[in-house]
């Protein structure tokens, strides 16, 4: 194959002006700063995935060591029957337009969004930090559903139509969206998950249809990830990482690329956290 066709690369909804990656070898502990830059297809909704992942965060998540643990919420109980559970919420946390997160907030969300795998009676604030989560038959495994990537926490529970609409929580900031084409958005100071997420100074994720651009352009250093079905075109061009394998992939990255020991599996880009998690040696 040819160098990169950069007309291509630009029509297929790349941003202008991506900036070559440096090779090297990573190093166990993540680092932070510089921009990871993320290449993937149009379909299968994995810019909105990626992006979501970023930009907003729920009540609860699943680690990258497969542990759930607190989000936006610090604690939480159950009574007996596993129908009324109450959580504590983080506090301190503000949505990128300055306004504080509160169980108001939290409430109304899970009430517009209801929750998937449960059956939602009702949700409502015992003052601005705890919520009370009722409902409608026992379900021990809340927790567990309140980490799902659309159970997002927006500021009163103004779910986001569109990428950017809405301000979250997240570890990233949105500066710029092309709906379907292109994202691409900064690191939030003083962040609560600083020093254990949000690794890059900005995250880019540009739709390129093609698998076999994508594949050049990393090659080529202009992205340092790319969604790709198969190694074809990568094997005899130099030493890249392959998740899960070289011959059952879903992702290709750079070996400047840091990640997780374990990423997530219901989702071939860690369940969405591949923004705040990944980051660059």
């Amino acid at each position: 194959m040819t160098r990169i066709d950069r007309r291509a690369l630009f029509t297929s909804g790349a941003a202008a002006a991506l900036l070559a990656a440096a090779g090297g070898s990573v190093d166990a502990a993540p680092k932070a700063g510089g921009t990871l830059r993320l290449a993937v297809p149009r379909e299968g909704g994995l810019l909105e995935q990626a992006a979501r992942g970023a930009v907003y965060d729920s009540l609860t998540e699943i680690g990258p060591d497969g542990l759930l643990r607190g989000e936006l919420a610090t604690a939480w109980q159950s009574a007996s029957d596993a129908r009324s559970w109450t959580f504590e919420l983080r506090q301190g946390v503000a949505f990128h337009d300055g306004r504080a997160l509160s169980a108001d907030d939290a409430a109304a969300s899970l009430r517009v969004q209801g929750i998937a795998g449960a059956k939602l009676r009702d949700a409502s604030a015992l003052g601005s930090h705890r919520l009370l989560v009722e409902l409608a038959e026992p379900n021990p495994h809340l927790p567990y559903l309140l980490a799902a990537a659309d159970q997002v926490i927006a500021p009163g529970g103004d779910l986001p139509a569109a990428l950017g609409a809405v301000p979250g929580t997240g570890c990233y900031r949105v500066e710029r969206v092309q709906e379907g084409r292109h994202f691409r958005a900064s690191k939030v100071a003083d962040h609560y998950k600083a020093g254990t997420a949000g690794w890059a100074d900005a995250v880019e994720i540009i739709v390129i249809p093609d698998a076999k651009v994508r594949a050049e352009a990393l090659r080529e250093g202009y992205v340092d990830v790319a969604a790709l079905p198969e190694p074809r075109g990568l094997l005899k061009r130099g030493e890249f990482l392959y998740h899960p394998s070289a011959s059952d992939m879903a992702l290709a990255a750079r070996h400047n690329v840091g990640l997780p020991r374990r990423i997530g599996q219901r989702a071939p880009l860690d369940d969405g956290r591949i923004a705040e998690r990944w980051w660059l040696a």
